[in-house]
Parts: C-alpha cells; structure tokens; sequence
C-alpha cells in the first residue's frame, strides 16, 4: 500500500509539472520544473523497488539523474551570470 501511495504522489507531480510547463507558468530554464520532474522520479523509483518493476524503474532513476543533472546545471549558470553581472571595482 505505501509503495502505490508513493507511486501516484510520483505520477500526480509529473502531471502537474508538465501541465504547469504546459501552460507557461513553469519554464524549462528555471530549477522549479527540474525539482518537480527529480521529486516526481524518486517516488516512481521508490514505487518500481517495492513492486520489482525494473522497467519503470529504469526510466525513472535516468528521468530523475536528468532532471537534478539539469538543475545543477542551471545553479552554475545562474551563480556564473551573477559573477559576471557585477559591475567591477
């Protein structure tokens, strides 16, 4: 039971995720959509162990590495443009 509750938290955030992207309130340069797409994917892995689905759990850990791959990415450009941005003394 604990293992189809954390599956469908997984699915309901992927869903939402990409119906915000959808509809441009979330956009793919900012880390909001790579977290959701990451936290998505951690409850879908979690959900795959509990029932031996190595299938889905395959595809979701490489969904979820993607994602905070992504957002770590996105930190350093955004920690580079800020150095870069400032006026020099």
């Amino acid at each position: 039971m604990f293992y189809s509750i954390v599956g469908w938290l997984g699915v309901v955030i992927f869903i939402v995720a990409y119906f915000l992207l959808s509809l441009e309130v979330l956009c793919a340069k900012k880390t909001t959509y790579h977290w959701l797409n990451a936290f998505g994917a951690i409850c879908l892995v979690c959900n795959a162990l509990g029932i031996n689905d190595y299938p889905s759990l395959t595809v979701n850990a490489a969904w979820g590495i993607i994602a905070l791959f992504t957002t770590i990415k996105l930190k350093i450009n955004q920690s580079k443009s800020a150095k870069s941005s400032k006026p020099k003394a």
